[in-house]
């Protein structure tokens, strides 16, 4: 078999020791939206992976959507992240941080105090969202943002990326995928405005490319990368027929800017609809930084696409919840354990630590 996987790569200036990387996953352990030791222990656990990306962290109090996800924007997140660095890079790990704003997709009751639900349009998800006090409630219908709302919240992205360079971390990566306020901009089934946000694909990428300019003014482009879903379905995102065009503007525009990377969706082994080889092909040609393949692989696929050039690092994400040794596992052949659901979101150490 093939050994690529397990050999190392350079993304900007530093250099990862194998091209494994822990997808982010939210396990919402953040009690009260700060980092703690437990989850500094957690990563640490796993810091044989050459990058890991964190869970989505909220660059805005607006987005902090689910219970008990952390952000980065506050000192004391700040310093909680500083010891989730420093537990990584005392292990040999590197690692970016999502950051992620949830938009239209949550609930009041998980919002601190202050916070507002906002997105590009007045539109709730469909669904339901966790509370720790009232359990499972419908998703709120959202505020549509203004002008001077956007332009805040583009700047609350760059904050959120010097602050995670000040809490010693590698670099961000922007989560525009999954149906979150990235990609409710993007997607035609969320963004319903008729101004310069909204409408034409120049328009409605025009978000999308605003919050990675800001992020590489603030930080350097060899610090941020960019996670994407085309034809995505989660959180009620639906295809439309300009798709395809508005993806070739998008990678066109983040390859100009120089991002380091981007991370390709493909939830296709959890049920979803698989991606169309063109469209990844599309993309590999036309982005110009490292690509991170994702979508149910195992070593021996990962190596075949790693070798065939369809892309650079290969994410895992599930296989690392109960496997902290997963790349050992990957590169020895052995069995992997199986996590338990009911733990995903829990908030003790169960299903986390053991």
């Amino acid at each position: 078999m093939s050994n690529t996987l397990f050999t190392p790569i350079q993304l900007g200036a530093i250099e990862l020791k194998n091209r494994v990387v822990m997808a982010p996953m939210t396990r919402c352990r953040a009690l009260g939206n700060t980092p703690n030791a437990m989850i500094a222990e957690h990563y640490r656990r796993r810091a044989d992976a050459g990058l890991i990306v964190t869970e989505g962290a909220s660059p805005s109090p607006n987005g902090l959507g689910y219970a008990r996800v952390p952000g980065i924007y506050s000192p004391e997140q700040v310093e909680g992240w500083r010891q989730v660095a420093e537990a990584v890079h005392g292990a040999g790990g590197r690692m970016f941080v999502q950051l992620m704003h949830s938009g239209r997709v949550g609930h009041a009751t998980n919002l601190p105090e202050g916070a507002k639900l906002v997105a590009p349009s007045a539109l709730p998800a469909p669904g339901e969202m966790w509370t720790d006090g009232a359990g499972m409630q419908p998703n709120a219908t959202p505020e549509a943002m203004s002008e001077a709302q956007i332009l805040a919240t583009v700047e609350e992205y760059a904050h959120a990326a010097r602050c995670a360079v000040e809490a010693g971390l590698d670099g961000v990566e922007l989560h525009g995928a999954n149906g979150y306020l990235i990609d409710q901009f993007l997607n035609t089934a969320s963004n319903r405005r008729d101004d310069r946000w909204g409408g034409s694909i120049e328009n409605r990428i025009r978000f999308a490319v605003a919050v990675a300019k800001g992020c590489v003014a603030a930080i350097g482009a060899d610090k941020v990368g960019m996670r994407i879903s085309p034809f995505g379905v989660f959180n009620g995102m639906t295809p439309d027929p300009e798709m395809v065009a508005m993806y070739e503007a998008l990678v066109a525009e983040l390859s100009a800017l120089g991002l380091v990377y981007i991370h390709v969706v493909d939830h296709s082994s959890m049920g979803a609809p698989p991606l169309d080889p063109a469209v990844t092909a599309m993309i590999r040609d036309r982005f110009k930084g490292r690509y991170i393949l994702s979508g149910g692989y195992d070593a021996v696929r990962a190596n075949a696409d790693l070798d065939a050039g369809k892309g650079d690092l290969v994410a895992f994400g599930r296989p690392f919840i109960a496997n902290a040794d997963l790349v050992v596992k990957l590169q020895s052949g052995a069995e992997l354990a199986q996590a338990d659901p009911s733990t995903f979101y829990a908030p003790g150490k169960e299903g986390y630590l053991d």
